[in-house]
């Protein structure tokens, strides 16, 4: 008979060591459902694995494309199913669509961001002109 591994937890402030958020973004996090922890000690404190810290990157990268915390939720809702159904080999076309969605917001907002860089750059040659 096998033995499972169990998963390599951590704590709450090495999580956020880790991905450079703040204890109160992360605890906020898990407030509004966005990142649950997948345990928590006899003690009541949060416990977080890999795949946890993997989804908080996600989240953090997700941030700077100005993406609210609905649309954070919505996007991973369709990973999370994508990533089932992937298992079981039987995909929704329509949250395939959702997901193409989501990347075609990314990429303008993306853009957006290249445009914001590019003046803030000119800016500051001309700053360096003076």
């Amino acid at each position: 008979m096998e033995s499972e591994t169990p998963a390599v937890t951590m704590h709450i402030g090495e999580l956020a060591e880790k991905t450079g958020l703040s204890l109160r973004t992360i605890r906020h996090y898990d407030e509004v459902g966005l990142l649950k922890p997948t345990g928590r000690t006899d003690g009541g404190f949060r416990l977080y694995t890999q795949g946890d810290f993997n989804r908080l990157m996600l989240i953090r990268r997700m941030k700077p494309l100005g993406f609210p915390l609905e649309e954070m939720t919505a996007l991973l809702r369709v990973i999370d199913t994508l990533s089932r159904t992937t298992s079981t080999g039987t995909a929704d076309p329509g949250v395939r669509d959702e997901l193409d969605a989501f990347i075609t917001e990314a990429d303008q907002r993306r853009g957006k961001l290249q445009e914001q860089v590019a003046m803030a750059d000119e800016f500051l040659t001309l700053l360096r002109e003076q």
